[in-house]
């Protein structure tokens, strides 16, 4: 019966236990260049969508896969006293603005390729997402709060990007 078969042929359902490892939330690398990655407590897995095409005939509606686009990200930082989380956060953001002279930055400056690996047991990568032309969407420093004497400083960080490519 093929219920029972298990000669992984495309098709064969078995109901016989496998192990595998699965892959955990706690291990993870982000990397932004001139953000150190030991700083990103927690970050978004890549999220794509499609847009909806209808078309009418007569009484009825087709429905057909649109373009994609991917959701925004977005990742939470430790602002720790050395190195600063919120100056390197802030170099990044003087490339997309500067506060001071109010000029803007060129998308050649402020767009980086950022990585999200997924980490095995041992630390070996065993997901590689790259987030393509991304930059910052927003910022949030965060409060401040006499009464919450055991919280680490942090900071919420939304990027854009143009699309992302799953390496493996």
């Amino acid at each position: 019966m093929a219920l029972f078969v298990d000669n992984n042929a495309p098709g064969e359902v078995s109901m016989f236990y496998k192990t595998y490892e699965p892959k955990t939330k706690n291990r993870f690398v982000f990397e932004i260049n001139g953000i150190p990655a030991f700083l990103v407590k927690k970050a978004d897995r890549p999220k794509p969508s499609f847009e909806e095409i209808t078309i009418d005939h007569i009484n009825m509606q087709r429905k057909l896969k649109g373009r994609v686009s991917w959701a925004d990200i977005t990742c939470e930082l430790y602002d720790p006293i050395n190195p600063s989380g919120a100056q390197a956060v802030m170099n990044w953001f003087r490339l997309h603005h500067e506060t001071v002279s109010g000029r803007d930055g060129y998308q050649d400056f402020y767009k980086k390729d950022v990585i999200f690996k997924s980490l095995g047991p041992v630390g070996d990568i065993v997901e590689q997402w790259t987030l393509k032309g991304a930059f910052i969407k927003s910022l949030d420093f965060q409060d401040a709060d006499w009464s919450t004497a055991n919280a680490a400083q942090q900071i919420t960080m939304t990027l854009a990007m143009d699309y992302c490519v799953l390496n493996y």
